[in-house]
């Protein structure tokens, strides 16, 4: 494993030189490679499909097709199109003893991804990286593993045929011993971010060595208040919870104001015979057709609650009045808080980022959607004309 971290390491100090037009140039292709590619993508998906039973949670995640395949290519598209987030100066200033001092953008290096089921990661992640000037190492689970190595190998066979350093990509072993050397890999790896569960994402942080951002678990609430609109709240909550019930952005949790409790059927009336309705299990994120319900006595206790269970990724009010939606997104405590308007629109795309490599829940660094910016951090450079310090 050593020597593929070297190959990796060395493909990310080359990339550094690499023109915005040669990176825009391999994502185009890429683009024109998956869509042609889209039978034997397809195939590789059909083999992991069959080792996953359809009830599972996870299926979804898993499953390509070629409406999505398509999209995956479009987003691939929308990426090469963005201006480089590389050499971009954030701060500029020339101190009185005459030193030019510029703060600029640049890669991480090497960034290692860990992921479950979800095979439109690895276009995702190679895309982001690569525009943004990294080299990356992707870790995704045992059940895509036929999809992985397909990607993979697409990916690969245009930057071989570009001119670019494949090692630029690579995709680690589908195994736990994998895993441990990829958190393990100081000096090798700049950065590593988990993409999945809780229990992924604990592991992750407890264990590496490497830096981490902590991405994906999502126990998404939205709470409908005394001054809600009946009709966006039928549409907003039934968008959020049906839209794609395995994603991290989805509804786990409704919160009503004791003062509309009245209002309850009708507010869930789209979702019955879909959706199993669970009075308690609060704390829980479904990831299938499953939504937790509390009455609450008061907006007060809505912040409560989301303040006990919310996992900081997502969280909703519906309300007509204002000043308490503006208190809401003022006193809640997460990366998305939304006044009227579904969840399911966190997302890189959504918010006019491109594609993302993972939603951020933490504090420390980037918080929300993480696409091309965040997959910089920033060098000081100092010009001077023989200056010494006294």
């Amino acid at each position: 494993m050593k020597e593929l971290f070297e190959r990796v390491k060395e493909a990310s100090r080359r990339m550094v030189c690499l023109d915005d037009d040669v990176r825009r140039a391999v994502l185009v292709r890429l683009a024109e490679r998956t869509r042609a590619c889209k039978a034997e993508l397809l195939a590789a998906n059909a083999l992991d499909l069959e080792q996953m039973e359809r009830s599972n949670p996870l299926y979804d995640r898993l499953l390509l097709t070629d409406s999505r395949l398509e999209d995956i290519a479009r987003d691939i598209l929308k990426v090469a199109a963005l201006p480089s987030p590389l050499g971009q100066v954030s701060k500029a200033r020339r101190l009185e003893n005459g030193l030019y001092l510029r703060r600029v953008s640049v890669p991480f290096g090497v960034i290692g991804v860990i992921y479950e089921a979800r095979p439109n990661v690895s276009f995702d992640v190679f895309s982001l990286c690569f525009k943004s000037g990294n080299a990356c190492l992707l870790k995704g689970s045992r059940s895509a593993e036929h999809s992985n190595l397909s990607i993979v190998s697409l990916i690969k066979e245009v930057l071989e045929e570009q001119g670019v350093d494949t090692n630029a990509v690579a995709l680690l072993p589908s195994t736990h011993e994998a895993t441990a050397e990829l958190l393990s890999a100081v000096g090798w790896v700049d950065l590593c971010i988990p993409r999945g569960g809780k229990r992924l994402i604990e592991f992750v942080r407890d264990t590496a060595r490497v830096p981490v951002i902590e991405t994906g678990a999502g126990v998404v609430h939205v709470y409908f208040d005394k001054d809600g609109d009946l009709e966006k709240g039928r549409a907003v909550i039934a968008n959020a919870k049906l839209r794609r019930v395995s994603v991290c952005n989805a509804l786990d949790c409704l919160l009503v104001h004791k003062a509309r409790e009245k209002d309850l059927p009708a507010l869930l009336e789209p979702m019955q015979g879909k959706v199993e309705f669970v009075y308690g299990d609060y704390g829980t994120e479904w990831m299938d057709y499953k939504l937790a319900i509390r009455v609450v006595d008061s907006f007060e206790a809505a912040l409560e609650h989301i303040r006990t269970y919310s996992s900081g990724h997502s969280e909703c009010i519906i309300t007509e009045n204002e000043q308490t939606a503006r208190r809401f997104q003022t006193m809640v405590d997460a990366a998305c808080v939304y006044w009227n308007a579904s969840t399911g629109f966190t997302d890189g795309g959504q918010f006019g980022l491109g594609a993302e490599i993972g939603i951020s829940t933490q504090k420390l660094g980037p918080r929300g959607p993480m696409a091309l910016e965040e997959m910089t951090t920033y060098k000081w450079l100092i010009d001077g004309d023989g200056q010494i310090r006294n």
